[in-house]
């Protein structure tokens, strides 16, 4: 019997609260550890929910209360060669990126360990949030033998620094919640009992506010990100900038201010 046939193969569970949407990687036995259905799951889901209007904030979190993931299931490993390698990091480098670019803010709820492919799929969010029971590493060194792709390197650079990450991936240590949030890689840390509410309640403040505003700040970073910090013309941003000032939220927040009321946004 196959490898594939032998293992759980998991899922990923979409629930939608209002306009957030939550998506659960589910594979509780193994510590939500991905196999190759549940990668392929979570890339349709970024794709359809990126397009779906009726989506303004996307949750990602771990089924039960040990982990966001554990990485990628080791076993289907078993018998790679180079090249495999080198498809399978093209493959996770599709994924994360799509993750990073996903036009609306992205929370990552982690409640236990998030290690290799989920420290990775954590750091591609916008907010992260955990529990004093998180923690954060990609073990390789240690465990497996193998390594990340350029991009992911790149990442966690951004991230945590050039120095830490090679510490961290050096020595193979994980990183507590504490450490975690002293070194800015997390936006808080709040207790297991409420934590999933605390993280969806969030989410849902965000939901209520101007999208395009939120939509906005999520593009200009992005593409700072991705131009190293660097404004290379100072009408780069214009396409974005015109279309927040002309849009029909835009006004509706002029006039509801004028008339002393709420905004009703529609993100158009």
């Amino acid at each position: 019997m196959s490898v594939e046939n032998t293992i759980e193969v998991g899922q990923v569970i979409l629930e939608r609260f209002g306009a957030v949407a939550q998506l659960t990687l589910s594979r509780p036995s193994a510590l939500n550890a991905m196999t190759w259905e549940m990668y392929q799951q979570l890339e349709e889901y970024l794709t359809a929910l990126a397009d779906d209007t009726q989506v303004r904030v996307l949750v990602i979190r771990g089924d039960g209360d040990k982990a966001l993931a554990a990485g990628t299931d080791i076993s289907q490993f078993k018998g790679f060669t180079g090249q495999d390698g080198i498809n399978y990091e093209i493959k996770i480098d599709r994924i994360i990126n799509k993750l990073a670019a996903f036009p609306k803010p992205t929370i990552a709820a982690v409640h236990g360990y998030a290690i290799g492919g989920g420290m990775i799929i954590a750091t591609a969010c916008d907010l992260r949030y955990a529990t004093l029971k998180a923690r954060f590493g990609a073990p390789m060194s240690r465990t497996l033998g193998n390594c990340l792709s350029l991009e992911n390197y790149q990442r966690l650079v951004k991230e945590l620094g050039a120095m830490r990450t090679k510490e961290l991936l050096y020595t193979a240590r994980l990183v507590s919640a504490e450490e975690a949030i002293s070194i800015g890689f997390l936006t808080a840390i709040f207790e297991e009992e409420e934590f999933f509410d605390n993280v969806l309640e969030i989410a849902t403040k965000i939901s209520k506010n101007a999208p395009l505003t939120v939509d906005a700040t999520k593009e200009a970073i992005y593409r700072l990100n991705k131009n190293n910090g660097l404004i290379n013309s100072e009408h780069e941003f214009d396409d974005i900038i015109s279309k927040v000032y002309g849009s029909r939220d835009f006004a509706e927040g002029v006039a509801a201010y004028i008339e002393k009321r709420s905004p009703v946004w529609e993100g158009k």
